[in-house]
C-alpha cells in the first residue's frame, strides 16, 4: 500500500485507503453543510499532491485557499485536529504548506483563463446561452460561415460582429446553409449582453490556457494543486458548470490514452455538482456520462462533490468507485431518498446499518468505500477522516498576493491580447464596402473596377509581414558581418517560411478551434 492514500481508522480498527491505482475510477465526496466534506476535500488534494498527482479544484466558498499554507497549532480547532491524528496513529502528523496555483475567470484572485470562441464551440455555447434548437442551428452557421472564411472567433466581441454580419446578409446565407432569421440572431446577441454583463466576457479571449500547465510538478516532486476561485462566478452557476464541462473536454482532447496508470496524471473536483445536472437535456447528461467514463483511460480522476448523492444522475454515479458519504439529514422526502439510495450504492456490510449511519455520523466522520486492487470496491465501513496537514480556512490578500508572485506561469496569462481577428476583418470589409460605394458614385463603376483591392487575403498578409522578416534577416547578416558573428540565415528563404509560419498563425485560430469543436462537439452531440 506504499504511496496508497490513507483515508481514516474505521470503527473496526481497519485503515482505510485510496488505491492510486484505482484513483482514476472516480469518485464522490458528498455530505449535508457543516458535516466535513470540505475538510476530507482538502485531505484528499493535499494527499494526491505529496504523491505527484496534480489538482484541479475549484473553492467555491473562499475557504479552500488555505491548503497553500501550512496548519498551525495556535489555529482555531488545532488541538481537535492534533487530538485526531493521535487517535488515529499518525505519528508523522505534522502540519505543511502544498505547491498551489491560483485561477480565476476574472482575473481578480488568481491567473486569468480563457478560451476563444471558436474553441468552446457552439454546442457548448448554446448551452450557456441556453439556445432552443433553433437557435443553436443559426449559431451553427454562423461558426461554420467562420471557418469557411477563415475568420478567426476569439471573443464575444468578435461573435457580436460575426453576428451582426449574419443578420445583414441572412437571405445569402439561407440559401447557402438554411433558414437564418433575424429574430433568432437577435436573440443570441441579447444573451450574448446577458453574459457579457455578468462578466462572462473575461473568459474568452487571447492568451488561450494551455491545459498542460494544469498538469506539473514543483521542484519537490509534488503536484500542482490549480485552485479556481470561484466564489463570484458562482453567481453565474451556468457559466461555471459550462466552463467546468468545456475543461473536461479539453482534457480529453489534450491527453493521450494511457489507461489505467499506477497513479491519475489528475484529478479534477467538480465541486457544487448539482449545478452540471440541472435542468440538463437527457442527451447532454448522456454525453456526460461518456466524457466522465472516457476521461478515465486519459488518466484523468474526477469527483464529483455535493451535498446530496441523487444531485448526481445513476448513469453518471454508475461510474464513480470510489465514495466517501459524510453525513445527511432526514428533514424532507427528498432528503429520505436520498439515504435511501446512498444507502443501496455501497457493498453491503452485513455489521452496519448503513441508512442509520447515515444520520448518525458525527462531524469529521464518513462512510467509506473504495475500489481494492482488483477493481471490487470495498465493504462499506464507518470511518474516522484523517486531519488535513495545511491551514483550514482563507488567506489573506497578502498571502494570495506572494504565492502568486511566485507562481510558475506568472507574466504568462495576466497580459491579455487583442491580435486581428473577426470583428477587425468586418469592420475593415465594411469600410471597404463603405468607401467602394462612395467611389462608385463619384468615379463610376468602370473606373472603380480597375483599381486595385484594398483589402488583401490571409496569404497576401502573410507575405506582406514574411518580406518584413527577410529584410530584417538581411540586416541581420550585414550587422554580423560587422561584429564577426557569422549567420546562416537566408533572406529567401526565410521569407518563404516566415510566410508559411504567419500563415500557419492566421490559420491556427479556425483550424484548431475546428478540431477541438470536433472533439467536443463529437461528444456533446
Amino acid at each position: 500500500m506504499d504511496g496508497d492514500i490513507f483515508l481514516g481508522l474505521a470503527a473496526n480498527g481497519e485503515k482505510q485507503f485510496l488505491h492510486l491505482g484505482q484513483a482514476n475510477r472516480h469518485g464522490l465526496v458528498a455530505g449535508a453543510t457543516g458535516t466535513g466534506k470540505t475538510v476530507t476535500l482538502q485531505d484528499l488534494a493535499e494527499n494526491f499532491s505529496a504523491r505527484g498527482v496534480p489538482v484541479f479544484m475549484a473553492d467555491v466558498k473562499g475557504d479552500l485557499a488555505g491548503i497553500a499554507m501550512p496548519g498551525s497549532s495556535t489555529a482555531k480547532n488545532s488541538d481537535k485536529l492534533e487530538a485526531r491524528a493521535k487517535e488515529l496513529g499518525m505519528d508523522d502528523y505534522a502540519y505543511s504548506d502544498n505547491p498551489v496555483v491560483f485561477w480565476d475567470l476574472f482575473g481578480e484572485q488568481g491567473h486569468p483563463i480563457r478560451t476563444t470562441i471558436s474553441e468552446m464551440g457552439p454546442q457548448l455555447l448554446a448551452r450557456l446561452l441556453d439556445l432552443n434548437e433553433t437557435q443553436s442551428g443559426v449559431l451553427d452557421i454562423v461558426f461554420r460561415y467562420a471557418d469557411e472564411q477563415g475568420l478567426l472567433l476569439l471573443d464575444l466581441a468578435d461573435l457580436q460582429s460575426m453576428l451582426a454580419f449574419t443578420a445583414e446578409n441572412a437571405s445569402e446565407l439561407t440559401t447557402k446553409y438554411g433558414n437564418v432569421t433575424k429574430a433568432s440572431v437577435g436573440t443570441i446577441q441579447r444573451q450574448l449582453l446577458s453574459l457579457d454583463s455578468q462578466g462572462g466576457a473575461q473568459f474568452f479571449g487571447e492568451p488561450a490556457l494551455e491545459i498542460a500547465d494544469f498538469i506539473g510538478t514543483d521542484e519537490k516532486g509534488r503536484g500542482y494543486i490549480n485552485v479556481l476561485a470561484a466564489d463570484k462566478l458562482m453567481r453565474s452557476p451556468k457559466l461555471y458548470a459550462t466552463f467546468l464541462l468545456w475543461l473536461l473536454a479539453d482534457l480529453f482532447e489534450a491527453l493521450p490514452e494511457v489507461g489505467d496508470p499506477e497513479k491519475p496524471k489528475l484529478v479534477f473536483f467538480f465541486d457544487e455538482a448539482h449545478l452540471l445536472f440541472d435542468d440538463v437535456p437527457d442527451a447532454l447528461e448522456d454525453k456526460i456520462e461518456q466524457v466522465v467514463r472516457l476521461i478515465r483511460s486519459k488518466g484523468v480522476g474526477v469527483y464529483f462533490v455535493t451535498q446530496n448523492p441523487i444531485d448526481v444522475p445513476e448513469k453518471v454515479a454508475g461510474q464513480l468507485g470510489n465514495r466517501v458519504q459524510h453525513a445527511l439529514r432526514a428533514f424532507t422526502p427528498r432528503d429520505q431518498r436520498a439515504i435511501k439510495a446512498a444507502a443501496e450504492t455501497f457493498r453491503i456490510n452485513p455489521d452496519l446499518d448503513v441508512a442509520q449511519a447515515i444520520t448518525e455520523l458525527k462531524v469529521g466522520e464518513a462512510l467509506v468505500s473504495t475500489l481494492q486492487d482488483d477493481g471490487a470496491p470495498s465493504v462499506v465501513q464507518r470511518t474516522l477522516i484523517v486531519p488535513p496537514r495545511s491551514r483550514l480556512g482563507p488567506l489573506t490578500a497578502q498571502e494570495r498576493a506572494i504565492i502568486m508572485g511566485a507562481s510558475p506561469f506568472q507574466g504568462k496569462y495576466d497580459t491579455r491580447v487583442n491580435r486581428e481577428s473577426a470583428e477587425e476583418v468586418l469592420a475593415q470589409k465594411a469600410q471597404d464596402a463603405a468607401a467602394t460605394a462612395q467611389e462608385v458614385e463619384e468615379k463610376g463603376r468602370e473606373e472603380v473596377a480597375k483599381q486595385p483591392r484594398k483589402s488583401t487575403s490571409i496569404w497576401e498578409k502573410a507575405m506582406k509581414r514574411a518580406v518584413s522578416a527577410a529584410a530584417g534577416s538581411g540586416a541581420a547578416i550585414a550587422a554580423g558581418a560587422i561584429t564577426g558573428r557569422k549567420s546562416r540565415a537566408n533572406p529567401m528563404k526565410t521569407a518563404t517560411s516566415s510566410a508559411l509560419g504567419s500563415l500557419a498563425t492566421d490559420l491556427a485560430g479556425p483550424l484548431a478551434g475546428r478540431f477541438v469543436r470536433n472533439i467536443i462537439g463529437g461528444l456533446m452531440r
